[in-house]
Order: structure tokens, then C-alpha cells, then sequence
């Protein structure tokens, strides 16, 4: 893998960025300023990052701390932030093909470096801008790159990586959420072409995207032998944005309600073979996991941090809300149960790259995750008093985004169901 990383750094095709901001030789720290963190910081000592992970990080940072988190707060206002724009800056550097293969623009690296970086991803200041582009990286793209053909990588892919087109997912559905069985959106073939009717809720990017992975149903087999993934451009006939739906977090990630009346695709379009959509779906939904997890713990990190450095300088009773023992002990539980999930979370990353099945491991990181999200940031939103309760700080807009967590990807009951069956333990039929 060194030997591999090396040769990449080396050629064009690894590190584009370079031309827009400078990169540290792989000798050097990776920061000289402390991280908010109390996770590992060095590869010496990490359990599955390198020196090329942090150098991967280090840059993707300065692109969000000078491209992107200057405006977010425009983008939270506005409702939406321009996904062709910020995708071409994060493509021409690579960071939309991290774990792609290289003859298709990617970088041809291992899932631990999309984990690194969903992982710095989480300094954005919103969960919405990361949230939207994981779904270019790790829920739209992971199938297409592993079982398409050659002609719809060319056509879908490579352009995705580049930033050229903004992708999204068409997996649920106004019945159909957690769910994935009960879809009823038809693919139905004449001839060379599919039909395809019905609808798609809750789609990130809806509204920009230029095409769609998209699950549908393509025979009247059983529910999870009759799906099938299409590359479904946009811009076809028959393709209907009906709404931007209103969303009380997530504010600066648009999300569509999305129909289709008739619409035609080649059937060269399938992804794969037709009837194993449910399990490649199932297998996107192991990285999906597994990166919004990674995500979410960075900004867990931020949110402590920031929350210490405001109580220690506001006084309550003559003294610093931190120096009250019931905060700073509770800060230090929450802190624990960050680094146990971030434990959890490189397991599961290391055993997965290894080539095993770690859907438990991911499901129980996604539900400790969504939970863990949920406590820590009305904890201490609490600590913030009254400016908790605005906008101006980002304890408050994480609890807002942070309650998807348990929602989106995979309920936390869906989760509870799939690590019960694996413990063998759901009721015999």
C-alpha cells in the first residue's frame, strides 16, 4: 500500500490540488495547531491512518476552511448551497474519487481514506454541505464503480469524480423508507429501453443533481430479488422535481420530492445484473453507514470543545459553569462515549477493507452514532443557556442536523433489527 500511495503522490493523477494549495511534504505534521480532538493525531499511533491519510486530511481542510465555511452560513439561510461549484473545487482535487478506481479518474485508495476523509469533512460548519457530499462519494457511486460497465463509468462516473455532474440517490420512497423491500417505483422493459413510473421522497441533491442512482422495481419476483440499480439522468421527459421539501436541519442540502410519468431509459443503464439492485443497495449502505458515522464524530469533537471553551469563560454563582461538577463530569462521559464510538468505527473500518462482512458492526455504529448525536448536543446545548437557543452558534445547529443521524441511511430501529438477527435472535417464523 506504501509503495502504491508513493507512486500515486508522485503522478497527476493523486494530489490535483497541489495547484491550488499547498501540500506538506508527508515528513511533516500534520498541524501545528491543536486539534479540538482528543483522538489520535499522528500515524505513528493511529490504528489505521498513515502519514498519507493526515496529508490527505491537511489539504482537504484548507479547501473547506478557505472554499467552503466562509459561506455556510449564506447557504444555511438560503436553503441550498451551489453543489456544481463546490463539487468541481473538491473533484479537481480528488476528493470525489478518493477510493475509485484510478481508470476512471479515482484514486484507487483503500475505504479507510474515504473514512479520513468523511472524518474531516466534519469541520464543516453545518451537517448539510457533508451530508450532500456524501452521497456523490459513498451512496450514489459505490455500486456504479464496483459492477457498471465500462460505457456507464464513462458516462456517470468519471464525471461525478470530477465534479462535473452532482449525483444523488433514488432509494426511498413516501411508503418506503427504512424499508427498502417495499418500494413499488416500476422499471418496466420494452424493448431496449426501461419505463419507469412512480416516485422517490427525501432525495438528497434533488434538486441540482444531473442524475440518479436509482432503485426500482424491474419483475413481479420476490421484494428482494426484483429491484434493480438504473443511472437515471435528470434532464429526461417525464422527470418531475415536485417539490423542495422544508427541512428543520440538514437547511443548506436541498432535498426533492421526485416523480416519474413514463420516463425512458436505455436498459444498457442497468448497473450490474438485473434483480440484484436490494443487494447492491445493502452494500452501499455498509460505507454509507461506516462514513456518516465518521462524519458525525468529528463535529461531536468540535461541539465539547467549543462548549468547554464557552463555560469556562461563563460565570454562574460567582464562578464558571465548568468548574460546576455536574458539567464538567458530564462533558467527560460524553467524551468517553465519543472515543468509544470512534473505536467502534475503525474496527469496522479495518476489518472492511480487509474484504469481511461488517454490516453488524456498521449498524451498531449508525445506532450509537444517531444516539450518541442526539444526547451530546442537547447536553450541551444546555450548558450554552440562552445562546443555545439561537442560531448563532453551532451547538444549536447540530442539534437541529444532528437528529437525521437516527433517521436517514437506516432507522435506529431498522439498525436494532439487523443487529438482533445477526445475534440470531429475532423470532423464529
Amino acid at each position: 500500500m506504501a509503495l502504491r500511495v508513493n507512486l500515486l503522490v508522485n503522478s497527476s493523477s493523486f494530489y490535483k490540488f497541489t495547484s491550488c494549495v499547498p501540500v506538506r511534504s508527508f515528513s511533516e505534521r500534520v498541524s501545528t495547531k491543536p486539534e479540538p480532538s482528543s483522538g489520535p493525531e499522528t500515524s505513528g499511533d493511529h490504528l489505521i491512518y498513515t502519514r498519507e491519510h493526515f496529508a490527505l486530511k491537511e489539504s482537504l481542510r484548507k479547501i473547506i476552511d478557505q472554499e467552503i465555511n466562509p459561506h455556510v452560513d449564506q447557504w444555511e439561510a438560503e436553503g441550498t448551497f451551489p453543489a456544481h461549484k463546490v463539487f468541481k473545487i473538491l473533484g479537481s482535487a480528488g476528493f470525489l474519487g478518493v477510493n475509485k478506481p484510478v481508470e476512471y479518474g479515482g484514486l484507487g485508495l483503500d475505504f479507510s481514506y474515504n473514512v479520513a476523509v468523511s472524518e474531516e469533512l466534519g469541520n464543516i460548519r453545518c451537517g448539510g454541505v457533508p451530508m450532500a457530499i456524501g452521497v456523490q462519494t459513498d451512496m450514489a457511486t459505490p455500486a456504479l464503480a464496483r459492477f457498471g460497465s465500462a460505457e456507464l463509468k464513462k458516462e456517470f462516473l468519471v464525471p461525478s469524480i470530477t465534479g462535473d455532474k452532482v449525483a444523488c440517490l433514488g432509494v426511498s420512497e413516501v411508503g418506503a423508507g427504512s424499508d427498502v423491500s417495499s418500494i413499488i417505483t416500476k422499471a418496466v422493459q420494452k424493448g431496449d429501453e426501461f419505463v419507469i413510473n412512480g416516485g422517490k421522497m427525501w432525495t438528497t441533491n434533488g434538486t441540482q443533481a444531473d442524475w440518479m442512482c436509482l432503485l426500482a422495481n424491474t419483475s413481479d419476483g420476490p421484494p428482494h430479488r426484483n429491484k434493480s440499480l438504473i443511472c437515471l439522468p435528470m434532464n429526461l421527459p417525464g422527470v418531475h422535481i415536485a417539490r423542495k421539501i422544508d427541512k428543520i436541519g440538514m437547511k443548506s442540502s436541498d432535498t426533492a420530492e421526485v416523480f416519474f410519468d413514463d420516463v425512458r431509459v436505455p436498459c444498457k443503464n442497468l448497473i450490474g445484473q438485473e434483480g440484484m439492485g436490494f443487494t447492491y443497495q445493502m452494500l452501499q449502505f455498509q460505507e454509507e453507514r461506516l462514513w456518516a458515522v465518521a462524519n458525525i464524530l468529528t463535529t461531536m469533537d468540535t461541539v465539547i470543545q467549543e462548549t468547554i471553551q464557552y463555560t469556562r469563560q461563563r460565570k454562574i454563582f460567582k464562578q464558571p459553569v465548568l468548574y460546576h461538577q455536574a458539567v464538567h463530569f458530564r462533558l467527560a462521559e460524553l467524551q468517553t462515549e465519543v472515543e468509544l464510538l470512534r473505536s467502534l468505527l475503525y474496527r469496522a473500518t479495518a476489518l472492511y477493507i480487509k474484504g469481511n462482512d461488517v454490516t453488524k458492526l456498521a449498524s451498531m455504529a449508525k445506532l450509537k452514532g444517531g444516539r450518541l448525536a442526539r444526547e451530546l448536543s442537547d447536553s450541551c446545548l444546555q450548558y450554552w443557556g440562552g445562546m443555545g437557543f439561537t442560531s448563532d452558534v453551532l451547538v444549536s445547529r447540530f442539534y437541529r442536523d444532528s437528529r437525521l443521524m437516527s433517521i436517514g441511511g437506516g432507522a435506529d430501529e431498522v439498525m436494532l433489527g439487523i443487529i438482533a438477527k445477526y445475534m440470531d435472535t429475532m423470532p423464529r417464523k
